[in-house]
Formats: C-alpha cells, structure tokens, sequence
C-alpha cells in the first residue's frame, strides 16, 4: 500500500507541475504577440516534454 501511495503522490505532482509549465508557457507565448493556437500548441509541448522528463527520470530509477 505505500508503494502505490507514493506512485498516486508523484504522479498527481509530475501532472501539476507539467499543467503549471503548459500555462506558464501559453502565457508567455501570448505576451509575446502569438496568436491562440500557436500559443496553444507551444503549451502542448511544454506539458509533453514536462511528462517526457519525468518518464526518462522514473525510468533510470527502475
């Protein structure tokens, strides 16, 4: 039981923090004059390549 408490923890928190990258990038994308879907799509890959990290990093400790 505290193996999957600690795999529900890290996943809710790997998933924050790619959602706050995503925003974060949107905005800063739309601040520098992007237009919604171009903002949108530099938000995508901010949030993949947040989840794509953490699954290279999960991966080495395996």
């Amino acid at each position: 039981m505290p193996g999957l408490a600690l795999i529900l923890i890290s996943t809710a928190l790997v998933t924050i923090t790619a959602l706050l990258a995503a925003a974060t990038m949107a905005k800063l994308a739309r601040l520098g004059g992007a237009d919604y879907p171009a903002a949108l799509t530099r938000a995508a890959t901010a949030f993949l390549a947040v989840l794509t990290l953490a699954t290279a990093v999960a991966a080495l400790f395996r």
